[in-house]
């Protein structure tokens, strides 16, 4: 079977460093940080107080007060940031297959605020008081649901949740359905919103969150020997695909080429990478292998970089692994140091982040990197100016879900 071209038309965003694809790739490549005191419950007391809010976001810019009332703050971010990347592909839905367009959004937990509110209602008023609702408004697959239903999208219609691999996933399997002739357009990424009493609660008892308090900007250091764990966000991430013949021929503006997909699992902890970085490495050379690339051949690698240090070792133990001499030559860098963890959000904006460094020539920074125990280019501190045309981006999620993404410039037939 003959693989099609698949690339990359619409973009949108909503990040704790900025509404919209622009203000989110400015400050990333200013090297603002996102990261501030939890505005979103009163965490006083907590041993976390910290966190990246998507600040300023009232869900009536983009839907009634209805619809606003009804979805969980994680459905209401992947609709307003779907709507930018539609608008921005410049797609006339009226002329599109709908049966020919899909889509593929994942998250990590959903709707964590809508399960803790009605929980709350179950015990406190008996369980004729709990909403309707509930189970729409929970569940991962309402946010691909609730977009097919805006845009009329009748093609493939699923979710991916692999922890803080689901978006990568969902970009992969979306690039799958293009590339094999099962559809032309598909929209893919990833939305949660995590910042709420039982979601910090239960990340801070697991030991995995920074708990710098007093500085919550120097919070999130990825390879930097004083990091202390990562640091918890909300967000959305979309994209549009297609093949490139549709683009082409409805003249659409071309970002990007998506060439390359790896999964793999480490079959290994709960939580806990693999230590050596094994499956990691083998993730990513399974993406270099379906994008016909060799090692070096990459110019970039968008790191998962969550500034924990089993993940952070491991991740440099599979570039190391893998790229060998190259991987002196690579520029790493981390958008996470600036944006936290948006969890199964953050291969959505991370891929953003890829697609926007190959298309203007300009690597975004790892920021706090004063300390650094390993021997690796992570751009610290400041973005720089460098060519990348082909980039890989990588996305390791808890129980060992392993997702790396090719991008490449894009080439005019």
């Amino acid at each position: 079977m003959k693989r099609r071209k698949v690339v990359i038309t619409g973009m949108g965003a909503l990040t704790p460093i900025g509404k919209g694809v622009k203000n989110f790739w400015q400050n990333l490549i200013n090297g603002k940080s996102g990261v501030s005191s939890i505005t979103l419950f009163n965490p006083e007391g907590w041993e976390t107080r910290i966190a990246g809010e998507v600040n300023d976001f009232d869900p009536l810019d983009y839907m009634d007060k209805q619809e606003a009332r009804r979805n969980d703050r994680f459905t209401q971010f992947i609709l307003a940031a779907s709507e930018e990347a539609v608008k921005d592909s410049g797609l006339v839905l009226e002329k599109i297959d709908k049966y020919r367009a899909g889509l593929i959004i994942g998250s990590g937990i959903g709707g964590l605020q809508t399960l803790m509110d009605q929980h709350e209602i179950l015990l406190s008023k008996g369980p004729k008081r709990v909403s309707p609702f509930l189970i729409p408004n929970m569940i991962v697959n309402m946010a691909s649901g609730l977009v097919s239903i805006k845009y009329n999208l009748r093609g493939p219609n699923m979710c991916v949740v692999s922890a803080c691999a689901s978006a990568n996933h969902s970009i992969g399997e979306a690039f799958r359905y293009i590339e094999r002739g099962d559809a032309d357009i598909m929209l893919c990424g990833g939305t949660e919103a995590p910042i709420v009493p039982l979601g910090i609660a239960g990340f801070i008892n697991m030991k995995a969150l920074s708990t710098r308090n007093d500085k919550p900007e120097k919070a999130s250091r990825p390879f930097d020997k004083d990091r202390d764990g990562f640091v918890i966000s909300e967000g959305a991430a979309t994209i549009v695909l297609e093949s490139e013949d549709n683009a082409l021929a409805r003249g659409a503006r071309i970002y990007a080429s998506l060439v390359g997909y790896g999964v793999t699992a480490d079959a290994f902890h709960i939580a806990a990478p693999l230590p050596s970085g094994e499956s990691a490495q083998k993730c990513m050379e399974n993406a270099l292998i379906d994008a016909g690339l060799s090692v070096n051949e990459i110019d970039y690698i968008n790191a998962h970089g969550t500034s924990t240090p089993v993940g952070d070792r491991a991740e440099v133990n599979a570039i190391k692994n893998l790229f060998k001499d190259n991987a002196y030559k690579l520029k790493i860098s981390s958008n996470k140091s600036m944006i936290g963890h948006l969890l199964g959000a953050a291969g959505g904006a991370e891929t953003i982040a890829t697609i926007l460094t190959i298309n203007d020539g300009i690597i975004p920074p790892t920021i706090n990197l004063d300390n650094t125990e390993f021997d690796l280019d992570f751009v610290p501190h400041k973005s720089i100016n460098s060519e990348v045309n082909a980039a890989l981006n990588n996305s390791f999620g808890f129980g060992g879900h392993n997702a790396s993404l090719v991008i490449t410039k894009y080439e005019k037939k």
